[in-house]
């Protein structure tokens, strides 16, 4: 079958020359707490700590996908701030369960890729290298010139750079888009990408959550779903969020072989910015139907303590792994559990 998306050639970089680029841009430090700076939130935001025993040694770790963005390094050329990213395409073996391994594409050691994240106009490169043994690229969904569209192939042990300006503000993703699509991104080949608006959106708890699905006998149906890349972890390791805090969702359906899943959060409703392309809420609804590649901020607020269910309302996607907990800490135990960040 003819590769439709590789459209020409596209002029590849090594690792050399990549290293080259990297040193010629003065790097500025600390990316993270310059975002901050920039921020004009200073509203306080408290986090429980993580309640985890687990050491994972694979590519598959749902506590570092939970809150953990990638604002890049910013990087000053021609009197133009750079948000620089380096992503690289690998290959790992993942336990769905204590019965199932299956091999992945990963992206920087992981499943799913690092959440990027930068501000509406920020100038963004993404340096790509290929070592999955396969041809791979990366799409962005978002706005940019059609030679940055990332449909064209990396080949195995080459690498390319992505630039562009981060518009327009919401939640996107990237994913690789070579031949077969659908395989590509099923065997782990995506991520989040946020765009923040220029105005900073309230404080708030944010937190990351992918649904994505495994087809482990390659019969174009999935037999394991996940939240964050392990069936059923969220189950067994609720999320824990604090009682009258503001919880802001950023939410992806990645599930390739099935058309649609829905989104439904137990006693509770919640505000839907479908995209994140809007700072007024749509809706407000405890369910929200989402095909492939759908995602949306979803706000809510948790009165009660407790555990609470959130899941798809197709039962078979939810009993075979993609289904969690919220555990809500009461108020009165903020002092002695909870670590200040600054949103």
């Amino acid at each position: 079958m003819p590769n439709y998306f590789a459209l020409n050639q596209e002029k590849l970089l090594n690792r050399r020359q990549l290293l080259k680029l990297a040193l010629v841009s003065t790097g500025v430090t600390g990316a993270a707490v310059l975002w901050s700076r920039l921020t004009a939130q200073k509203q306080l935001v408290r986090v429980p700590p993580l309640e985890t025993e687990e050491n994972f040694n694979s590519a598959v770790n749902p506590v570092q996908v939970l809150r953990n963005f990638d604002y890049g390094t910013l990087k000053q050329e021609n009197g133009r701030t750079i948000r620089e990213f380096r992503l690289t395409a690998g290959t790992s073996a993942i336990k769905l369960n204590s019965a199932v391994s299956y091999n992945i594409w990963d992206l920087n050691g992981r499943i799913p890729g690092p959440t990027l994240r930068a501000k509406q106009g920020d100038r963004v490169r993404i340096l790509f290298l290929n070592k999955a043994g396969h041809s791979h690229s990366l799409h962005f969904h978002g706005v940019h010139p059609a030679e940055m569209d990332g449909v064209r192939p990396v080949s195995n042990g080459s690498a390319t750079i992505y630039e562009f300006d981060a518009e327009p503000f919401g939640v996107h993703l990237y994913h690789c888009h070579i031949e077969p699509v659908t395989r590509h991104i099923a065997k782990g080949l995506y991520g989040m990408f946020i765009i923040d608006p220029p105005k900073p959106r309230p404080a708030a708890d944010e937190i990351v959550l992918v649904m994505a699905g495994y087809d482990v006998n390659d019969d174009n149906h999935n037999e394991y779903y996940a939240f964050n890349g392990l069936p059923h972890y969220y189950m067994d390791n609720p999320i824990r969020i604090y009682q009258n805090q503001l919880i802001r969702l950023y939410v992806l359906n990645i599930i390739e072989f099935d058309p649609a899943v829905t989104f439904h959060l137990h006693a509770n409703f919640f505000d839907v910015y479908p995209t994140g392309m809007t700072l007024t809420p749509s809706q407000k609804s405890d369910v929200v139907t989402m095909g492939v590649a759908e995602r949306h901020i979803l706000e809510f607020v948790f009165r009660y303590p407790g555990k609470y269910m959130f899941h798809p309302h197709q039962d078979a996607i939810a009993e075979n792994g993609c289904m969690g907990l919220f555990e809500v800490v009461a108020e009165k135990d903020y002092q002695n559990t909870a670590k200040s960040v600054k949103s």
